[in-house]
This record gives structure tokens, C-alpha cells and sequence, in this order.
């Protein structure tokens, strides 16, 4: 590569200044910079970086997730790959180590810490200490992902302090995960070595974190949303903060990734050079990462935006490469393996019997925006002694499937999804990703798990006039087709499951997260109804 330069308002977040200057590149690197009255009105930014995501939430393989995100100035993520792990275990890291090595983009993955994530579940593999540290003593793995049991790190769990001291070891970063976890308990928990966390839902609880010396990951995804709580910290804690999206689906990924973060808090009043750390030096300082911050001898990543008020991408730079440019990828399609792990069997309407005891029914509530639930109590609706959704109460029958051998499916019921007709289905399902589903009959809910089993994974849709799905063949997790069709399938899906009568902003994610175990209070795995409070299962009767 012959050395050339890129013009306009160096945006230096190591030394926080703004200048005019020409930044020169060869080889991929930043050779020198010259400060210099310029003309040009634009400003270089270092490469943004989402500092928390799970690759596979986008249904997408991390080739064609780059391929979206880098449209959006990101140039670098911090991915913890235990969707699949969940999955495939060892083989499924790898194969998202080796596939997003394909392509210009820093994909920096972590060792999944709690695969199964709990032991209330069903999951596809195990990954023990042995396989952490045979993640941990590469180079590729960054850090130890987030440690979801934060009642075994507050209680020195025998095993997870082992994963623990793994981590140390190599002295690898370890991220954390501990919702609703406050004061003394925060600071236990930082003490065991918790440098992160991402599941803030209140101001509150995130200046507990940060007092503990936790830096707090401000989450923006396509479920969970806590972007407008947190933001203030901008204004007291800038250098405790990062962003992340968590869960990003396709269709949301299309129109912007952590580049509108970034847009919403300049235009709240916030101090550009604080937002812009949030995204680029501190994640890089953080988990000691190769992307380029705009200094001499770095990479080249980095970004060409209009203004800092408007924050409009116009190219983006890998190494040196444009990789994007006008919000179009430059990146190459890259043909890829399908590994998978389905073997559930085909159901019926009758294998959906809930039998009426004439007692009141426990029911969750899912919360739009949150991955926390509400415990309620309701009388059932009964039809020939089987519980039946009620949509005239907005109760719905929800029915989780074991995907990786024939099972009795665990049945619950849920709150706020709205349908009025019709299911949803779906093989991604947080964390150990059996199959889960949602409607107002039983037949449609089995034929919706039945659509999902036939595609060897995906997500489906089935109502009076309709059945649709989005085959999903590696892991039951992701498309190797181009992300853009991916996107636009997923959009008729979620617009779909909306014309049910939904008030979800993402009613397929919310959905995923209804059997995610470690998040209170109410969830459903599939082995029966789990209190997340008391970490135990519970009967669906009072």
C-alpha cells in the first residue's frame, strides 16, 4: 500500500483535543500526523467499538455482521460468542473466531464463562475450566465473558472461582453480569475481580458498580434499553463508561449500531470528547485492544464523519482500507460451514395440556425494553380441563421445546405479548437456545415449533392467513445469506408478529429472553418454571 493522507479535524481522544491536520497512512499504520490549518471540514474519528455484543443475536455470521456495522463507522466489537458456545461449545468459538477473520474488521472474542448458564436448562455443551483455559492462553480471546452467575462469584462457588483464577492467570479482563446487584453485594462482587457490567437498568445500581470500580457498559439493544437512564453519567462518571448493544437484530442493525448512541448523546448537551471516549479509548484501554486510536504507529481505523453534531458517517477505514463508504459496505461476502446441533422432535396441539387445578396460575410479565420480569398471579382461562391462553387478558400460553433430543415441552404463561390471534417461534432462545414459543392456541403454538424444527432452526410466524419462516441453519442461531436479505426477512417477521396485535418493540427478543434463567423474576427453561429470585424452579399453581 502507498502511503497517502486524510485531511480534516483530528478528533485525538487519548490527549482530548480537536486540531486541523493530515493524517498519514502505510502499510495499514499511522506514520505521522501534521498539524496543519487544513481544507477541510470534516473530522476523523478513531473507529467506534461496541464494548459489549453477542454476534449471533444478530443472526447474522460476524463476516456479514461486519459487513452492517462497519456501514455505521464501528470498526471493532467485544464479543462474547456463548450463544453458540450453548450450542456447539469449543467448536462453536471457533467458528466464529475463524470466520470473522475473513474480513476487515477487529472481532475481539471472549471464553464464554457459563456454558449451560445455568444448571436449570438444557444446553449443548459444557464448557469446564479445561476449555477455558485452553480459550484463554490464546491470543484471539480477550477477556473471560461475562460472568452471568453472580450468586456463585457472591458466594465463592467453588467452580466459578476457579474460572475465575483461569482468567487472572493469563491476565485477561473478566466481565460481569449482575443485575439488581447493589452496595455491599457489588462490591463483593467487583472483589472477586468483576471489571464490567452491562445490565445497569437504573442509575442507581450503576453508581453503586462504578464506586466498586466496575465500568458500566451502557446498553442500547433491540430489547433491552437503558441508554436514557445511564446517559447522565457522561456528566460524572466519562471515564467509567462504554457502550454496547448486547442483542442487536438485523433489521435494527441496518439502520444504525453504536454511531446513533453517539449522535443521541451529542445532542443532549453531552461533551462530544467524553461520548466519543465511551467508544474508542476506553474500550481499547479497557480489554487491551489492537484498534487504531488516531496516534502515530497504531492502525489506521478510523472514521470520516460531517460534524460532531450531526455525527453522519461517510467512510470507514480498516487498516487502512475503506471499508465503507455514503453507508454502503465495501466488505466481501465470504462463503461459510453450517454446523448445527437440532435433534427435537415434531409436537402436537395435545402435547400442550395444562391441566386445571382450579387454583390461580403463576404468570410473568414481560416488560418492553427490559430483560426483567414481573411475578403476577391470574385466574386461568380452562377449556375441557386443559389452561388456555386468554387474549381477552392478555395471558398467553408459553412453551418451551428441548432441541437437542425428543422432551416434554415445558409450558408457563406470560403477559404483555398482545397477540390476538396467531404464534411465534423461535430457536433462539437465551442462553442454552431451545426451542421457545408464544400464541393464543395451542394448535397454532405447535405448529409455529414445528415450522422452526422442520428449518433446523430459525424463527417462525403462523396465524389464520399466514405461515412464515426465517431459517436459521448455523446452530439454530444464524443465516450465512446476505445480511441485507436477512434483514429484510427479518423485518416482514416482526411486522408480522405485530399485525397479531403486539405492542412489542421487538417481540421476537423479548420472546428470546423469556427463557433466560439468570435475569429475575419469573422465566421458563426448558425443564419447568423458574423463580430467577430464589434461583429455583417453581410450580405454576398458588
Amino acid at each position: 500500500m502507498k502511503e497517502f493522507f486524510i485531511e480534516g479535524n483530528i478528533v485525538d481522544v487519548v490527549h482530548q483535543s480537536i486540531r486541523k491536520g493530515r493524517v498519514f497512512i502505510l502499510d495499514g499504520r499511522i506514520q505521522s500526523i501534521e498539524y496543519k490549518d487544513v481544507d477541510s471540514d470534516f473530522y476523523l474519528v478513531p473507529g467506534l467499538i461496541d464494548a459489549h455484543v453477542h454476534i449471533e443475536s444478530s443472526m447474522l455470521v460476524p463476516s456479514e455482521f461486519a459487513r452492517l456495522a462497519s456501514a455505521h463507522g464501528t470498526t471493532a466489537t467485544v464479543s462474547d460468542p456463548h450463544e453458540i458456545a450453548n450450542v456447539l461449545g469449543l467448536d462453536g468459538v471457533r467458528f466464529m473466531i475463524e470466520n470473522g477473520r475473513k474480513v476487515p474488521f477487529h472481532f475481539n472474542f471472549g471464553a464464554p464463562s457459563c456454558v449451560p448458564a445455568t444448571p436449570f436448562e438444557t444446553a449443548g455443551a459444557e464448557l469446564g475450566p479445561e476449555e477455558l483455559e485452553e480459550l484463554l492462553k490464546t491470543k484471539e480471546i480477550k477477556y473471560l465473558s461475562e460472568m452471568m452467575n453472580f450468586p456463585g462469584v457472591l458466594n465463592h462457588d467453588e467452580l466459578v472461582m476457579k474460572k475465575l483464577t483461569i482468567a487472572k492467570k493469563y491476565n485477561k479482563p473478566i466481565d460481569g453480569h449482575a443485575p439488581g446487584v447493589l452496595g455491599e453485594a457489588a462490591k463483593a462482587y467487583a472483589y472477586a475481580g468483576i471489571t464490567t457490567d452491562h445490565e445497569c437498568f437504573t442509575i442507581e445500581e450503576a453508581r453503586d458498580k462504578i464506586a466498586a470500580g466496575m465500568k458500566v457498559q451502557i446498553r442500547e439493544g433491540s430489547a433491552a434499553k437503558n441508554f436514557e437512564a445511564l446517559v447522565p453519567l457522561l456528566e460524572t462518571d466519562p471515564d467509567m463508561l462504554m457502550f454496547c448493544s448486547d442483542d442487536k437484530h438485523p433489521n435494527d442493525l441496518v439502520r444504525g449500531h453504536i454511531n446513533l448512541l453517539v449522535k443521541r448523546a451529542i445532542e443532549k448537551g453531552y461533551d462530544p470528547m467524553a461520548v466519543l471516549r465511551a467508544c474508542t479509548y476506553i474500550p481499547v484501554k479497557h480489554y487491551q485492544l489492537e484498534s487504531g486510536l488516531l496516534q502515530p504507529g497504531d492502525f489506521a481505523d478510523f472514521i470520516l464523519v460531517d460534524s460532531l453534531s450531526d455525527f453522519n458517517v461517510l467512510q470507514t477505514y480498516y487498516k487502512g482500507h475503506l471499508i465503507a463508504s455514503e453507508g454502503i459496505s465495501l466488505i466481501e461476502r465470504v462463503e461459510c460451514e453450517q454446523p448445527n446441533n437440532f435433534h427435537a422432535e415434531q409436537l402436537s396441539a395435545k402435547d400442550l395440556f395444562v391441566e386445571d387445578k382450579g387454583k390461580e396460575i403463576k404468570v410473568f410479565e414481560a416488560l418492553d425494553g427490559q430483560l426483567i420480569t414481573n411475578a403476577l398471579h391470574a385466574p386461568m382461562a380452562s377449556v375441557s380441563g386443559n389452561i388456555v391462553s386468554d387474549t381477552e387478558n392478555d395471558i398467553l400460553k408459553i412453551v418451551v421445546l428441548n432441541r437437542y433430543k425428543a422432551a416434554k415441552p415445558a409450558i408457563g404463561f406470560v403477559k404483555n405479548f398482545g397477540f390476538k390471534k396467531g404464534a411465534i417461534a423461535s430457536s433462539v432462545a437465551h442462553d442454552s437456545h431451545n426451542i421457545i414459543a408464544v400464541g393464543c392456541s395451542d394448535e397454532e403454538i405447535a405448529q409455529a415449533i414445528n415450522e422452526v424444527i422442520k428449518a433446523k432452526g430459525g424463527v417462525s410466524l403462523v396465524s389464520d392467513i399466514q405461515t412464515e419462516v426465517l431459517s436459521l441453519p448455523i446452530a439454530g442461531l444464524m443465516s450465512s445469506d446476505d445480511a441485507y436479505s436477512v434483514a429484510e426477512r427479518y423485518e416482514y417477521l416482526d411486522k408480522a408478529a405485530k399485525a397479531l396485535g403486539s405492542k412489542l418493540n421487538a417481540p421476537y427478543m423479548t420472546l428470546s429472553f423469556m427463557a433466560l434463567l439468570v435475569i429475575p423474576e419469573l422465566k421458563l427453561s426448558d425443564l419447568g418454571l423458574f423463580d430467577g429470585n430464589s434461583f429455583a424452579f417453581t410450580d405454576i399453581n398458588f
